[in-house]
């Protein structure tokens, strides 16, 4: 890093208790073949590139085998993804897309029945959605909120209460499973595993864990994201830089350091976010090219993409 570690470590840290998120405008480039013009706010959930207006305009035409609709749901991470992911399924997948993040968020928030105790409104509810919009896939991205930010977690954190806070988290994964399958039977649920994390590796490990037994408990899928922002013989390991792939080295933007044959996957004062574009207090989607993006993307697409396949076929 070309700053101290321990200094852009403390700088994350508080990025993370703010639950900020990247944001300088509408978004200009998300993957090169399809740029984005929409814009979040860090309350209400903008339509997904080519949609029309509102959320799940891109969805409302049904649900389809060949042609899959996803929904996108989860916190920071996926609110700065949220366009890249949508080009690359509606570019690979041809599907219906609808985006529906809130920064600072952990899975309680998208339960029905956390009332006012929640940074989610009712009607962007996981299973609301669902029910409104019949999709296919569900992905739910959640880093795993622990510092306390999120009103529904009844102050439960990592640092206080971890034994509590895996079992909240355990719990809370299972009853957002029951909703959605309540909500709309058939549709898949795509958990998407983290990347890690410098502070407390164990913790993103044990979320990580988490997710892996709730899929196999209810027949869902999982997206290792987490692993292609990950060095290859170090899953749990974080790292600034990664070598530069061969698209990468074939697109500049996305191979920052050529001349070493790195690139970035986080800024020098965010450890957390993918997004290479400073963070502001506005969550919006990443509004530059950033690599790890594309690479966690890339893996929730191919996930889908392999899921699609066989009914394709």
């Amino acid at each position: 890093m070309s700053r101290p570690w321990i200094g852009g470590v403390l700088a994350g840290a508080l990025l993370l208790t703010a639950c900020g998120d990247p944001s300088s405008g509408p978004e200009t480039a998300s993957t090169p073949s399809a740029p984005g013009t929409a814009s979040t706010t860090h309350r209400r959930p903008a339509a997904t590139p080519g949609a029309s207006a509102g959320v799940g305009s891109d969805a409302s035409a049904g649900r389809s085998a060949s042609r899959p609709t996803v929904l996108y749901l989860g916190d920071s991470l996926a609110m700065e993804n949220q366009q890249v992911l949508g080009g690359l399924l509606r570019d690979e997948e041809r599907a219906r897309y609808t985006s529906a993040p809130y920064s600072g968020t952990t899975l309680c928030d998208y339960l029905e029945g956390t009332g006012e105790d929640s940074l989610v409104p009712p009607k962007d509810k996981a299973a609301a959605l669902v029910r409104r919009l019949r999709p296919d896939f569900v992905v739910l991205q959640f880093w795993g909120n622990a510092w306390g930010y999120t009103p529904c977690m009844d102050g439960i954190t990592y640092d206080k209460e971890r034994d509590g806070y895996f079992a909240r988290y355990t719990a809370d994964a299972g009853r957002l499973t029951d909703q959605i399958a309540e909500a709309a039977n058939g549709a898949k649920i795509v958990w998407v595993l983290q990347g890690p994390d410098p502070i407390t590796p164990d913790r993103v490990r044990r979320v990580n864990a988490v997710y892996e037994r709730q899929a196999r408990a209810s027949g869902d899928l999982l997206a290792d994201a987490g692993k292609a922002v990950s060095a290859a013989s170090a899953r749990y390991t974080w790292t600034q830089y990664l070598p530069c792939t061969a698209y990468e080295r074939a697109h500049g933007p996305y191979c920052t350091q050529p001349g070493s044959g790195r690139t970035a996957l986080h800024r020098d004062d965010d450890y957390l976010h993918f997004c290479l574009a400073p963070t502001t207090s506005t969550p919006e989607p990443c509004p530059v090219r950033s690599p790890g993006i594309l690479r966690i993307t890339r893996a929730i697409s191919r996930t889908i993409g392999q899921a699609v396949a066989p009914a394709a076929d």
